[in-house]
């Protein structure tokens, strides 16, 4: 840390905080994540599914670059070097009294985008996408927070309790940790939303609320979709009151219907049916024309987009 000036904090975390700092050779700005547990070797450290991840997912515009480990062995501290960005999109929305111009969010996703079919063509997938974690400077954005993450092919059940609760998928709320990349593209469609709307999509104050929430939005699934989670949970009733939901369209009546198209197609009904495994039609990265294309409305019956090209060869995150 010697090599650094700290200028201020810039936020904090459950297992981090996250300084502004300033190279004292170069003159040149970063942003400092200290971890609050010791590590008692390099490669300890070097196995952090977090340096892991960045390492293998540099370089790429839309993902936080990863400049320099600091890891002190006699103390056990450890700290990332990252290039430091503006604000995150919380910051960028919050308190804002007027809509963000439709092609500064459509920027903004296409980036989004991009960064999660990097990541999935890489055998990552996040588990914490939310408005918190997505870093602006000045037109670029850029996916951090690696800290979650876990490799496509590892073993099922995950964690339960993973992301935050406002972003997390129906998959990881209402089974024991069988839940897969596609949670990612739920996450991605909160974003999308709170974006547009400038407020959460799903802001349950539990997990029974959230479901809840989600229920009265979308409707709820279908009695064989219900049947498929049912075997993999041990702690949830699954006796909810049939609805059909009050869909997207009243909440988002400022925005042409393309994007409404795009939040049920691309985000919002991504659900990990063993149906669907096999299933990678629909909405590609590689322009606006091809993210505007419409689906069926109900969240069950949705088909996953084509957002995510699974690598050949499986790479394993430790």
């Amino acid at each position: 840390m010697h090599k650094y000036r700290l200028i201020s904090k810039k936020g904090e975390g459950t297992f981090s905080e996250v300084l502004k700092a300033q190279c004292i050779k170069t003159g040149q700005y970063v942003a400092i994540k200290c971890m609050k547990n010791t590590f008692e070797s390099i490669d300890q450290v070097n196995n952090l599914r977090e340096i892991q991840a960045l390492r293998r997912l540099s370089p790429h515009p839309n993902i936080i670059t990863l400049l320099e480990v600091l890891y002190d062995q006699p103390s056990g501290r450890l700290a990332l070097v990252f290039e430091l960005m503006d604000m995150n999109i919380y910051e960028l929305i919050r308190e804002r009294r007027h809509y963000l111009a439709g092609n500064r969010v459509r920027s903004f996703m296409y980036q989004l985008c991009r960064a999660m079919d990097h990541m999935h063509r890489n055998g990552i997938f996040h588990r914490d996408i939310k408005p918190e974690n997505i870093l602006i400077k000045d037109e670029m954005l850029k996916l951090a927070d690696f800290g979650s993450c876990r490799g496509i092919y590892s073993k099922q059940p995950f964690t339960e309790y993973i992301s935050t609760r406002w972003y997390r998928a129906p998959e990881c709320l209402l089974t024991d940790g069988y839940y897969s990349y596609k949670m990612d593209i739920w996450g991605l469609g909160c974003v999308f939303f709170e974006i547009m709307s400038l407020y959460p999509l799903f802001p349950g104050t539990n997990e029974l609320d959230q479901v809840a929430k989600i229920h009265q939005i979308m409707g709820t699934p279908g009695p064989e979709l219900l049947a498929h989670f049912q075997k993999k949970s041990s702690h949830m009733d699954f006796n909810f009151p049939a609805q059909d939901g009050t869909g997207l369209e009243k909440m988002l009546n400022h925005v042409v219907p393309e994007c409404i198209d795009l939040l049920y197609s691309c985000s919002l009904t991504n659900q990990t049916t063993e149906c669907r495994q096999g299933r990678r039609s629909g909405i590609r990265t590689s322009g606006s024309s091809e993210m505007q294309r419409s689906g069926i409305r109900r969240w069950h019956d949705r088909q996953p987009p084509q957002l995510l090209h699974l690598p050949h060869r499986p790479m394993r995150l430790r």
